[in-house]
Order: C-alpha cells, then sequence, then structure tokens
C-alpha cells in the first residue's frame, strides 16, 4: 500500500484518502496500483459495502503526476503502469462508490468521478479536463460517459478547451450528486456511505449492475488506450510537457 493512500475500514464502508498534499495529491504509479489493489479487494470481502473516495488537503487530486507522463512520453516510465489497472477497477467495481470532493480535480481526478455511484461537491470544488492540452485523449471511458451525462457541446468544450466546471454547475450539468459546505464535505461523505451500507446488500449490487454495463466501458476504455498510448509518444505531447515544465504555452503545431 502506498504511502500516499490512506485506508480506513468501519461498518463496512471502505474510505480510501489521497494524501500526498505536498504534489496537490497529483496521482503516482504506486498511488494507483494501492488504490487499485483496494477496489480489487473489496470485491472478495462481504465486510466491505461501500468504498468512499476523498483527499487532504485543498486539492482533490491535480491528475496524473506530469513527471510520469513526461517520463513515459520520454520511454523510460514505469515497466508496469498501474493507471490502466485503477481504471478498470473503478469501471468492474460492483460496490458502490462516493466521492467527496474538493478544490481542483484535474483529468482522471474528474474522469474517475464519471464512476462514481453518489458525488459530492464541496463549494469551492472545480471540475477539470484538459487533455486536449497536452496533446492526449479522454480516458477512464470518459469520452462515451461524458457525452452522454452533459451532451456533446459541453463535453467537447471540457475535454478540447480544458474549460473548467464550478461545484453548482458540475451539479446542475449532472456530474454530481449534490453541492455542500467545504467544512461539511467529509462528514456528508460519511453519513451517505453509512446510509449506503445499510440497504439490502444483494438489492443494492443487483441495481447498480443493471444501471451500468461494465463490458461496453471496459471496450470503449480500452480504444481510449490504444490512442492515448500513441498520443503519448507523439511529438506534440513531449512538446506540451515540455512548455508545462518550463511554464509557457506550448508550441501547437509541433505534430
Amino acid at each position: 500500500m502506498s504511502e500516499h493512500v490512506q485506508t480506513d475500514l468501519r461498518a463496512g464502508v471502505l474510505t480510501l484518502t489521497l494524501a500526498r498534499v505536498d504534489k496537490k495529491n497529483a496521482l503516482s504509479n504506486d498511488m494507483y496500483a494501492a488504490l487499485a489493489d483496494a477496489i480489487e479487494g473489496a470485491e472478495s470481502d462481504p465486510s466491505i459495502r461501500v468504498i468512499v473516495f476523498r483527499a487532504l488537503g485543498e486539492t482533490f487530486t491535480a491528475g496524473n503526476d506530469i513527471a510520469e507522463f513526461a517520463a513515459q512520453a520520454a520511454g523510460s516510465g514505469p515497466k508496469e503502469p498501474q493507471v490502466l489497472r485503477f481504471l478498470r477497477a473503478l469501471v468492474t467495481a460492483t460496490r458502490p462508490l462516493v466521492a467527496a470532493v474538493q478544490g481542483h480535480a484535474v483529468g482522471v481526478g474528474t474522469t474517475m468521478l464519471l464512476h462514481c455511484d453518489y458525488v459530492l461537491l464541496a463549494e469551492n470544488a472545480v471540475l477539470m479536463t484538459p487533455f486536449v492540452n497536452l496533446a492526449l485523449v479522454p480516458e477512464a471511458g470518459s469520452s462515451q460517459l461524458m457525452p452522454a451525462l452533459v451532451g456533446h457541446l459541453r463535453a467537447f468544450k471540457m475535454f478540447a478547451l480544458g474549460e473548467p466546471v464550478r461545484a453548482t454547475e458540475a451539479v446542475a450539468w449532472g456530474l454530481a450528486s449534490r453541492c455542500v459546505p467545504l467544512q461539511a464535505l467529509h462528514e456528508e461523505a460519511r453519513q451517505v456511505a453509512d446510509r449506503i451500507a445499510k440497504q439490502p446488500a444483494g438489492a443494492l449490487l443487483a441495481t447498480k449492475k443493471l444501471m451500468r454495463d461494465p463490458e461496453t466501458l471496459v471496450a470503449r476504455m480500452e480504444r481510449e488506450n490504444e490512442v492515448f498510448a500513441r498520443r503519448l509518444q507523439s511529438s506534440e505531447a513531449r512538446e506540451a510537457f515540455t512548455a508545462f515544465a518550463r511554464r509557457r504555452p506550448p508550441d501547437g503545431s509541433r505534430q
């Protein structure tokens, strides 16, 4: 288990807390592995009824660790990337997933919410999916789920321009369940999770299975992954990562 992912199991609720505050909870390969281990482990543990995602600090997550992205683009990334295992675990999870989001949720920090069953946003939450800004494409099945939730035009604006969506707007669009005061966020998430955990487990799991088709989402995710991997090796992506590191606008003419 990564030191940057804290776990707590109480009364059937498994809470997974992102705890890499100095890096704005940017997700490293080790963190993806720890999250995947926890979600997969819950599938064989009948004592776990609900999984809650939350984070310490002011930011939910800055998304994937850009340094690791840059290393992958240069051909020297992790030998066994764990992000795909994490995303597959999200897609196929049978346990209800609850998320409590404060501050910025960037990239995978937003797309992972599309797989959650109950999403609470603090009033200061901002959702962002700047994939094209980094010369990449959407992942986690979001190229299918996002347009289905908010419509093509809104989804394109989020993906192509990386435009932020604030908490109240996200709730109105159907990207979140409720918006709550920041100081009440984690307690509200706990109360929601406790309520879900007390529901009839068999009926709850059957209902979730009827509402979402994992096979279709996995197929879309695999298509995204193929394109994503090619884009990651492109000169556009290398330029985007270099520009990000040097805090300058990227040269979009490099293909």
